[in-house]
């Protein structure tokens, strides 16, 4: 408990892996998400008998592969939070080649699933979202682009990482997969912002942005739909919006009973993308305030380590890794009460998914790596000439 609250002891040299592991390791946000992923299990109980049922499987069918892909995400984080920072880069570049060669054949050997959009592989017992597993991969290529970029006569890392991330977002867009097209956008803003990128540059991304949402919205039936019906001042009470916001008006502050909700009834994506309309309508405000203390623990305390970091590698990609999670769970909070047009996005460690549970077990494996205790100076310490 002494370690938790005072943060962890810095490893010795010549320390057993594990021991090393433990000792460096933040393990707040590793209990964080545990807890997540505990709530997600619950949650499935509610949410997914009713479409286990419209389906033909057992009540039980999507909570078992839900605790299976848990296991197999939680697994991968462990495994990933003890590799070095070398060795996380070294497996994210190969994860990123195999990543983005998955995302340029989508077109030719994806499936949609009937929802519209190429986004996955049928592999016959299951699926795979190269999208998801991209995430996290090119948020830690493109910190290494672009703290190599910063090195005296380095590359030109700022401008190749900028080309990779272009490229990736128009894939997505093909599919089309807005969302994650913005999420993937941001991350890479994030840590462009954090190398110094002159505040000009960045106000003409801003404004390319909002130029191409313009233009999808002008020749993207499905991307204008999703924002009609966001700015529409009346809601169809048949549609998912309308089914989640008033799940979450009925469940007021205590909610209204465990087993008692009605709108995984209705919702056909109540176990994934509205998951949070579940929690909100069987176990109220309160459980809602859980997760989300539970997702701002996580990125808040990531950040404050990395703050501390002298390494600009690490620093960068630990805080791409970690506004990407975050931003990633305020969206689909958002959709249900809607703040935000619908974008089609998992709540992380909590919704159904295997592609997004064991693709953010990847990524909160290498954030855990990247914000172990290592054996160094504050950075305030070089600012000052301290070495």
């Amino acid at each position: 408990m002494t370690e938790m609250v005072y943060g962890a002891v810095p490893a010795q040299r010549g320390e057993p892996i594990l021991p090393k592991w433990w000792r460096t390791l933040d393990k707040w946000s590793m209990t964080c998400v545990l807890v997540l992923a505990g709530i997600g299990l619950l949650l499935g109980l509610a949410a997914s008998p009713p479409l286990a049922s419209r389906n033909g499987f057992d009540p039980f069918h999507y909570v078992e592969r839900q605790a299976v892909f848990g296991a197999l995400a939680l697994t991968a984080m462990l495994l990933t939070s003890m590799m070095t920072p070398t060795l996380v880069r070294r497996l994210a570049v190969l994860g990123f080649l195999g990543s983005f060669l998955a995302l340029a054949l989508l077109p030719v050997l994806g499936t949609d699933f009937g929802k519209g959009a190429v986004r996955w592989y049928s592999l016959g017992f299951a699926s795979v979202q190269p999208s998801e597993f991209m995430k996290p991969v090119f948020i830690v290529v493109a910190a290494w682009m672009l703290a190599a970029s910063q090195q005296i006569n380095g590359p030109p890392g700022k401008m190749w990482s900028a080309i990779l991330c272009l490229t990736i977002v128009g894939m997505l867009v093909m599919q089309p997969d807005f969302g994650q097209a913005c999420l993937v956008l941001f991350g890479w803003g994030v840590m462009y912002f954090v190398a110094g990128a002159p505040m000009m540059l960045l106000v003409g991304i801003v404004l390319a942005v909002v130029l191409g949402g313009t233009v999808a919205y002008s020749s993207s039936e499905h991307f204008a739909r999703r924002i009609d019906g966001f700015l529409s001042p009346e809601v169809d009470p048949t549609t998912q919006l309308g089914y989640a916001t008033n799940a979450i008006r009925e469940g007021g502050l205590f909610g209204v009973g465990v087993g008692e909700g009605q709108v995984k009834w209705s919702l056909p994506d109540a176990h994934t993308d509205f998951i949070i309309a579940v929690a909100a309508e069987e176990y109220g405000l309160i459980l809602v305030l859980i997760i989300i203390a539970l997702y701002c623990s996580i990125v808040v305390r990531s950040l404050l380590r990395l703050m501390r970091e002298r390494d600009p590698f690490i620093r960068l990609a630990g805080t791409g890794l970690a506004c990407i999670f975050g931003v990633q769970a305020m969206i689909n909070m958002g959709v249900a009460v809607r703040l935000l047009p619908a974008k089609g996005m998992t709540l992380p460690f909590v919704s159904y998914g295997g592609s997004s549970l064991i693709a953010g077990g990847v990524a909160l494996g290498m954030l855990l790596a990247f914000t172990r205790t290592r054996p160094q100076g504050e950075i305030g310490e070089i600012l000052r000439g301290r070495h």
